[in-house]
């Protein structure tokens, strides 16, 4: 059985990188991330593709306290 996952590149500020990982990672099995670019502190979130609804709504919710902005 093959594991499918979709993914999205978001930028924050430097300084709350740390925070907005631990919030997202805190919903159990919902998303995971990784630094893409550090030096432009680009972070892929990748997410199963029935997850992308939640995904979208948590981002939505914390876009105002971490100014998130999406790359791709």
């Amino acid at each position: 059985m093959e594991t499918r996952f979709e993914s999205m590149l978001i930028a924050i500020p430097p300084g709350e990188i740390v925070l907005f990982k631990s919030i997202v990672e805190s919903y159990d099995n919902l998303a995971t991330m990784r630094t893409e670019d550090p030096r432009r502190h680009y972070l892929r979130i990748y997410f199963a593709p029935e997850s992308r609804a939640e995904v979208e709504a948590l981002l939505e919710s914390l876009d105002s306290r971490f100014q998130i902005r999406r790359i791709d």
